[in-house]
């Protein structure tokens, strides 16, 4: 059977990663010329960062200018888009206190280094409540006696999948590579091994997009893909999963992906693991080791740390 365009260039990445050096432009570029500053300053660029932070839950979208609605021109025009204001400022402390950086307001090196991390679309902050930032957790080992500080969160309500609900079935849409399904596959397999699940992954024999019978239904879109969350090109927002028991997962088609580390690529079992911890229940840890922390760099690879599967087995209450 012939490869589909997107399996062709998928491949073509993959053969080919280790003998170039380019990296596309990341949506995320405009921080470098923001850096520095502050309160107060007016500068092009501040009304993307208020969209940058909209859109992982820091500011209220309602409060920022809409940059496809077309007004007329005028001096005045949309000039408190561009003021670093005390929103912008509030939003910055939250974001730094969230990634362990200096709280200063101040939109300093180390953030904008942070900011621009290839990083999930699943914001960090939902209904006003961060869910980075909770009182951290103590976690007891008696034989050991001795406890650590666990940091992972679960979604507001903590929805999980039902008791009797432990063989989840997964499905691939049509448009998914052979090397990409085989190491998302890998992915629920770790998840399977750390908790009380079973993964099955159904065969897609429809000529739909998807398989509706599946519990669990992944796919790579780009751009605007119509659920309301688009995709931004290479090195952005690599991907987003629903919280139980929606079981969707996307992935952004226009990332250049690769299987295990390369640089200037994103590994696709590293984020499945993410997102797969989102389908089970899971938020997003201010644990920097953990899966579930929100970003990752290019040519890096990560496992299930221990905050993950201690997270995991609290929701579901199998500690």
């Amino acid at each position: 059977m012939a490869l589909n365009l997107f399996q062709y260039l998928f491949s073509c990445i993959l053969f080919f990663a280790l003998l170039s050096d380019a990296h596309p432009t990341s949506p995320f570029e405009f921080l470098k010329n923001l850096q520095g500053s502050q309160k107060g300053d007016t500068q092009q660029g501040i009304n993307q960062l208020k969209q940058y932070l909209s859109k992982f839950g820091y500011i209220n979208s309602n409060n920022i200018h809409n940059p496809n609605v077309q007004k007329l021109e005028s001096e005045n025009n949309n000039n408190d888009d561009h003021v670093f204001d005390d929103t912008l400022e509030s939003a910055i402390r939250t974001y730094q206190l969230n990634y362990h950086l200096k709280a200063t307001g101040i939109l300093d090196a180390k953030t904008v280094a942070s900011m621009m991390l290839p990083r999930c679309g699943v914001s960090d902050i939902i209904n006003g409540h961060s869910r980075m930032r909770a009182a951290p957790k103590r976690v007891h080992h008696h034989h050991h006696h001795h406890h650590t500080v666990s940091h992972y969160k679960f979604f507001s309500g903590s929805p999980k999948w039902p008791a009797y609900k432990t063989n989840l079935t997964y499905v691939f849409e049509n448009n998914t590579p052979a090397e990409a399904a085989t190491a998302i596959s890998r992915a629920f397999d770790k998840w399977a091994s750390a908790t009380h699940f079973t993964f099955t992954r159904m065969e897609n024999n429809t000529s739909a997009s998807c398989n509706t019978t599946a519990d669990i239904t992944i796919g790579f879109h780009s751009r605007d893909h119509g659920d309301g969350f688009p995709f931004d090109g290479p090195f952005g927002v690599l991907g987003h999963a629903s919280p139980p028991t929606r079981g969707s997962l996307h992935l952004d088609a226009d990332e250049p992906w690769s299987i295990g580390p390369m640089a200037g690529h994103i590994d696709m079992e590293t984020v499945a693991l993410h997102e797969i911890g989102h389908l089970l229940g899971l938020e997003h840890s201010s644990v920097e080791g953990a899966i579930m922390y929100p970003s990752v760099s290019d040519g890096m690879t990560k496992d299930l740390h221990g905050d993950d599967v201690q997270g995991i087995k609290e929701l579901y209450q199998t500690v």
